[in-house]
């Protein structure tokens, strides 16, 4: 069992932390909400820290799952973060989805400082994170490192894989989304096709979730999205953030991504009118 710390209890966060501590882990919590941390206290025991300074010390490896490239600064780099309270041999695994400029940012900060650090952005959603199935895309400069993190993951992961250096799993991540863009934008022509035609579009996907157009966002979101359901874990405004970072690498890299920027549209379309916290199935309002 190992001593570890998790600074970011969001809807992701929360039961992250949870299964490390339901799977024997010392787990130690710090929280922007500070009322946050002692609710998760109060359902899973273990210690909770004002400060990301005060959870690395406690800690040897150190988990984040904030907002945003900025919070990531502010969670490892600020007077009360986690380098300052880094000790030898301590490994940082950040689970935030932020650009991969970032990533090899902080890993070299880490370095500096003499500990490890793990990009490690996750698929799976709410859902996932709650029943611990999560996928977990990595990127390290040090096997060693991956592999002692890659040891506790299986506490709410279904898959961890290291993917290259520093970087490489925010570039995964980045691909994922792209994936999942493209999706859930047919997917909403689809569906609002349908209803157009007149069809019982709840018939249509349980067949048609059978054959060749069968998909995760499909299975999941299908019916929900003709009922008008966006609820959901990953909302639009995280899906915006995402994608500009896909279409940011893309510019360095020289790839083309002419639909990305499309569905990056209509998401920011979206979010302009009121949809930002919707779930990023609600694509298919645009064509209502």
């Amino acid at each position: 069992m190992a001593r570890l710390g998790f600074c970011g209890l969001g809807v992701m966060g929360f039961p992250m932390a949870g299964h490390l501590a339901r799977a024997g882990h010392s787990v130690s919590v710090s929280n922007r909400t500070t009322a946050k941390a002692e609710a998760w206290v109060m359902e899973y025991s273990g210690d909770s820290f004002a400060t990301p300074r005060e959870v690395a010390a406690a800690s040897d490896i150190v988990m984040l799952c904030v907002g945003n490239d900025d919070d990531v600064r502010s969670v490892m780099l600020g007077a009360d973060g986690v380098l300052a309270g880094a000790h030898e041999g301590m490994i940082v695994v950040d689970h935030t989805t932020t650009s991969a400029e970032l990533a090899r940012e902080i890993s070299t900060a880490c370095i500096t400082a003499g500990i490890g650090f793990v990009d490690a952005p996750v698929s799976g959603g709410q859902a996932g994170a709650e029943n611990g199935v999560l996928t977990v895309m990595c990127g390290s400069d040090s096997e060693a490192a991956y592999a002692e993190f890659a040891a506790v993951a299986t506490a709410y992961s279904r898959a961890c894989v290291l993917l290259g250096n520093a970087g490489s799993g925010q570039l995964a991540k980045m691909v994922n989304q792209l994936c999942i863009a493209g999706i859930v934008q047919g997917l909403s022509e689809a569906l609002a096709f349908a209803q157009h035609a007149g069809l019982d579009a709840h018939a249509v996907v349980d067949v048609i979730s059978k054959g060749a157009a069968q998909s995760w966002q499909m299975e999941n979101r299908g019916h929900t999205m003709i009922d008008d359901k966006f609820d959901f874990g990953f909302a639009v405004e995280w899906m915006v953030k995402d994608l500009g970072f896909c279409i940011d690498e893309a510019k360095r890299n020289g790839s083309q991504l002419p639909v990305a920027d499309l569905v990056l549209g209509y998401y920011k379309e979206l979010a302009a009118n009121g949809n930002a916290r919707s779930d990023t199935s609600s694509l298919i309002r645009r064509l209502r």
